[in-house]
């Protein structure tokens, strides 16, 4: 009787056994890789599926959502030897289960070395500003390199963002140095160039207002020297008008000419050049022999 009910439970527990293993339900977003004795046999897609217990083994659960997966910052070399940082951000969709699980050992891996690989030779082919500047190039040139090679995965590549792209901190201080030494260059340019400017403005100014002295000068000289002939016209008109009155009567001729001789005096005194002034001992005989008296 007991060995009779210790083989019942083994059967049922046998029974039990195998149709657990022969029903497989796939979730969502999921497939499910079946090995038959160690080889492929096919691809469990989501839902109730059946397989052949104890024969058939779920060799691998593939995700078939969008896989995102993050790149590594790595340092790259630009064409023009400058050293950059740089990380990506990729999107993939494994669209075939089987060849991604038996095309390549671990295709996430692979995709972060095909990345990295294909990014350091792209930025490598470029100059650093071109690098710094051309994000979306980049991004088109790293989609097309790896598409062909992981589509024989079975995978499919939706986008490949470029995260980071920047000058090492070496390179960001050599360029903070060189933009720095650029604005002084400027401002010095600047500021010579306003000197210059300040210089020409002010030897124009200079000129205008030696040209505007000097006619200033010529100006005033002339009307001196017309003032002068008109002062010596008036005297020569005013002593003639005297001759003709006095006639032969010299006194007030005498006086008039003295009058005068004594103010030419008094200015050649005033000069700064005289240092002796000689006056003749008779000063109306001198004015007599001015108008040839005797």
């Amino acid at each position: 009787m007991d060995a009779g009910l210790t083989v019942i439970v083994i059967l049922t527990f046998l029974v039990i056994l195998t149709i657990f293993l022969g029903v497989r339900i796939v979730p969502q977003g999921y497939k499910h890789v079946v090995q038959r004795l160690g080889k492929y046999h096919r691809t469990l897609n989501p839902g109730l599926n059946f397989v052949l217990p104890y024969l058939d083994a779920i060799a691998h659960k593939v995700i078939t959502k969008d896989i995102s997966m993050d790149i590594p910052t790595q340092e790259v070399i630009t064409r023009d030897n400058a050293v950059i940082m740089s990380n990506a951000l990729a999107f993939i969709n494994v669209i075939d289960p089987q060849k991604a699980v038996y095309g390549v050992d671990d295709f996430r891996f692979a995709i972060v070395n095909l990345i990295q690989t294909s990014l350091r030779s792209i930025v490598g082919e470029m100059d650093l500003d071109d690098a710094l500047s051309s994000r979306e190039l980049i991004k088109s040139k790293l989609k097309a390199a790896i598409s062909d090679d992981v589509a024989a995965w079975g995978i499919v590549v939706k986008t490949v963002e470029i995260q980071d792209i920047k000058p090492s901190p070496t390179m960001q201080q050599a360029m903070e140095k060189q933009a720095s030494a650029e604005r002084s260059r400027r401002a010095a340019i600047t500021e010579a160039e306003g000197l210059k400017v300040a210089a020409i403005l002010n030897a124009e100014g200079a000129k205008e207002a030696s040209i505007q002295e000097a006619e200033g000068k010529l100006e005033a000289s002339r009307r001196d020297a017309e003032a002068k002939i008109i002062m010596a016209e008036a005297t020569r008109e005013a002593i003639k008008r005297v001759s003709d009155a006095i006639g032969e009567r010299h006194l007030p001729a005498i006086y008039l000419l003295g009058e005068r001789y004594v103010d030419a005096m008094k200015q050649l005194a005033a000069s700064p050049n005289a240092k002796i002034i000689a006056l003749p001992a008779d000063i109306m005989k001198s004015v007599q022999g001015l108008l040839g008296g005797k």
